[in-house]
């Protein structure tokens, strides 16, 4: 069935047409706006500011009308704009690539029945144009200029799924072309023609970057200084909107196809925003949020951080009212993002010009008090992995310390006195040295502590990045999580004074691990242990004595392993009785299993209420028989108890291990490091199904992100764990202190060995070289 006429003229004007050597429709429209993007490619120098925007850079002590600066500019555009005429395109010698493309999608899967609209795109040197066709004298419909901060995307997989046609996607300063073709080889040529042509062009700079330079070439004469300042608004505070970043940003730089969970768009459009953001903070009567929401966005995305810093400087220079709380607020921020970001080396040194220049103009002022805190601050920050906390920015706001409480198993919390770049380290080498601890020959560390996991600070790791992860976690949890100063590696536990605070930090240990379940022996024994740990809180039995509760004193798996298993009901392998089954559990029937199920809990956690008291009453039996016991012979005597199951002062890893046939289900154990050997265990056995001396061992490593690698003489285990990191840097702390070498194998020539410095005592040292590492690594390397 024909169409109407009145229809085909609807698609005729839609998709253009040619009549007489002459385009119509929307090819009309395409060459006015290409035009426009060719006007307007060019990168001006100084957008958002009026009047007289620079001085002559070789010069700085002459300026150029406003006039005359739109001259050169005007001369610099057509300069980098190549006049083309409707010569002949298929004998240009400046085309690179040339070809027919689509300039958009109009057939593909949802609409068929409607021809796609192809052009010929020719790639020169300086632009990518498309013509109406090939043929000589052809019409240019559009150029799109190419410059260093443009920007090719590869063919998205997803678009062809989607529309049938592979898709190549360039970015101009205004405008960008989606063209598509039906050939992956095609699309990928295209793709490599054009960034190499983007890659040829000289970088451009903007005006900020070259009165950047300049600035840093005439520091040594204040006459120069004051003239650029005078002349350039751009390094002045304004009150107006930015209408285009300080620094020089691709086109296009973010996926836009790639979903993003705070949804930023392109880098240039971000810095506009931020700018925005900045001076919102001038009115706010709490800035705290509105810094870290900035702050957010710079570590999301990095490359705005010397646009920050660029915005910030340019704010803080010449504001109306130098000390102002606007102006405060500006230096506030300044300083947040000194103890979080590094900028690079020439936004850090036109930096630190502006702190010198600030302190000399007002010198003891609150400004140069910011200034002298950021310089140091710019000395010490590397990088951090959270923003600054609520309570971190308040701190910074005023320049002071925060107060760090670290808890200490059987001794007084202790409160440190931390800034934004103290580590791990320096904080427990101050509670070694506080507690008395730096005789000892064991290893102590930071260890975040929450009730579903424990792990060790790593002794590099800011802890105002630790701080903000438990803060964030303990909105979650109850009890929330917390900092706790605990031995990292027993080198030595049989030579501790029972009357040190060592033997106390030892005995709340082995009751952690006995809680656990990590020590293996009778229920007897575990009942005693409970008594005496009970004599150690409270002395002698006493019926207004405190009880804590039974899980705090007795490992709650025994009690849940007295418990029946739940009988488990054979599957039905008829596939009408599983239908029947399942009709009939969406009605009543599934109302009254949901009943029984109820019950039956019921039922459990009475029996379970009953072992509870049963096992309480047992063990406040044996508390009595404890009269007169001191608490350091309670402790004593805990501990004794602890240490006659052969693995005492190992530290347990829950793993599976890997078993040789392929298909066989992997062996849950548990993997005991040692200071003298590595060990494994079945779970609940005392004794080790096996024990590798670290000579046994040639190399171990991470041979990915969940699964470790311990080669012991000629065969290689495989344990699959969430706690690899923890495991490779325990074997390397114990290796590194022992000082254990490596034996050369007979058909290897012997390798001198590498410097092992040992590490300060009672601390753990920093992580081995394996870390975040893919490939295995040997031990000594």
């Amino acid at each position: 069935m024909p169409f109407p006429g009145g229809l085909w003229w609807l698609l005729c004007c839609r998709q253009g047409f040619t009549l007489l050597r002459r385009d119509y429709g929307e090819a009309d429209r395409e060459a006015d706006g290409e035009a426009e993007e060719e006007e307007a490619s060019f990168e001006l120098r100084a957008q958002g500011d009026q009047g007289s925007l620079e001085v002559n850079l070789s010069q700085p002590t002459r300026s150029s009308s406003g006039s005359e600066r739109s001259l050169l500019v005007a001369e610099e555009m057509r300069s980098l704009i190549v006049e083309k005429g409707p010569g002949p395109v298929e004998d240009d010698p400046d085309a690179l690539v040339k070809g027919w493309l689509q300039r958009e999608v109009r057939g593909g899967v949802k609409t068929p029945w409607i021809r796609p609209r192809k052009y010929w795109f020719v790639l020169t040197p300086d632009s990518l144009d498309y013509y109406s066709s090939n043929e000589k004298g052809a019409r240019r419909l559009g150029s799109l200029v190419l410059t260093s901060l443009c920007s090719v995307l590869w063919p998205d997989k997803q678009t062809y799924k989607e529309t049938g046609y592979w898709n190549v996607t360039v970015f101009g300063r205004k405008h960008c072309y989606r063209l598509y073709t039906e050939h992956l080889n095609e699309a990928v040529h295209w793709v490599c023609a054009v960034q190499k042509v983007i890659d040829s062009k000289v970088p451009v700079q903007t005006p900020t970057q070259l009165l950047m330079r300049d600035v840093e070439e005439h520091c040594s004469s204040p006459e120069v200084l004051e003239q650029i300042y005078r002349c350039n608004p751009i390094l002045r505070y304004t009150s107006s909107p930015l209408y285009a970043p300080l620094l020089p940003f691709p086109y296009g730089s973010l996926d836009q196809s790639a979903p993003s969970p705070c949804s930023y768009t392109t880098l240039r459009d971000e810095a506009v925003k931020l700018f925005n953001s900045l001076q919102q903070l001038e009115s706010e009567r709490d800035p705290v949020p509105l810094m870290q929401g900035v702050l957010q966005t710079c570590l999301d995305l990095p490359p705005l951080v010397d646009e920050i810093y660029c915005q910030l400087v340019k704010q803080t220079t010449e504001p109306p009212a130098p000390g102002g709380q606007g102006d405060l607020h500006y230096w506030q921020l300044l300083t947040c993002m000194s103890c979080t970001f590094l900028p690079s080396p020439p936004v850090l040194r036109f930096l630190h010009f502006h702190l010198d220049r600030t302190e000399s103009r007002f010198p003891a002022s609150e400004m140069a008090k910011y200034a002298c805190f950021i310089r140091e601050a710019l000395g010490k920050t590397k990088g951090r992995e959270c923003v600054p906390s609520l309570e971190e920015i308040l701190v910074l706001m005023r320049r002071q310390e925060m107060i760090c409480t670290v808890h200490c198993p059987g001794a007084p919390a202790c409160s440190v006195a931390i800034s934004s770049h103290t580590t791990a380290e320096e904080v427990a080498q101050e509670l070694v040295s506080r507690l008395g601890l730096s005789q000892s020959p064991n290893l102590f560390a930071l260890y975040e502590q929450s009730r579903r996991r424990e792990q060790p600070v790593g002794s590099t790791t800011l802890l105002a990045d630790v701080l903000t992860s438990l803060a964030g976690e303990e909105r979650e949890q109850d009890p929330p999580c917390r900092l706790c100063f605990k031995h990292y590696g027993f080198l030595d536990t049989d030579n501790v004074p029972r009357d040190s605070l060592e033997f106390a930090l030892l005995f709340e240990q082995a009751h952690e691990m006995v809680l656990r379940g990590y020590v293996p022996t009778s229920e007897d024994t575990l009942q005693t242990l409970a008594a005496l740990r009970l004599q150690s809180l409270n002395s002698d039995f006493s019926t207004h004595a405190p009880f804590p509760r039974l899980e705090e004193l007795f490992p709650p798996h025994v009690l849940h392993a007295r418990l029946p298993a739940p009988r488990r009901r054979p599957p039905t392998k008829c596939r009408g009785a599983r239908l029947r089954a399942g009709l009939l559990a969406g009605g009543l029937w599934g109302q009254a299993l949901a009943k029984q199920r109820a019950e039956r809990d019921q039922r459990l956690r009475g029996r379970l209420r009953e072992e509870g008291a049963s096992t309480m009453a047992a063990i406040v039996e044996k508390w009595k028989l404890l009269q007169g016991m001191g608490r350091p012979e309670a402790m004593a005597a805990y501990v004794a108890l602890v240490r006659e199951w052969p693995g005492f002062g190992s530290t347990l890893f829950d793993v599976d291990l890997r078993a040789s046939p392929v298909g066989a289900r992997p062996q849950r154990l548990w993997l005991g490091i040692g200071a003298k050997a590595v060990s494994l265990y079945k779970p609940g056995e005392p004794e080790p199904l096996d024990s590798f001396c670290y000579g046994r061992i040639a190399s171990f490593g991470a041979s990915d992100s969940s699964t470790f690698r311990l080669s012991v003489e000629d065969r290689d285990l495989l344990f699959e764990t969430s706690q690899v990191d923890e495991i490779a840097q325990l074997l390397n702390t114990y290796l590194t202190t022992a000082g254990a070498r490596r034996p050369p194998r007979p058909q290897e020539p012997a390798t001198s060995p590498p410097d092992r410095t040992a590490p300060p005592q009672g601390l753990c040292p920093a992580a081995g070289p394996w870390q975040h590492r893919p490939p295995v690594g040997s031990f000594h390397s």
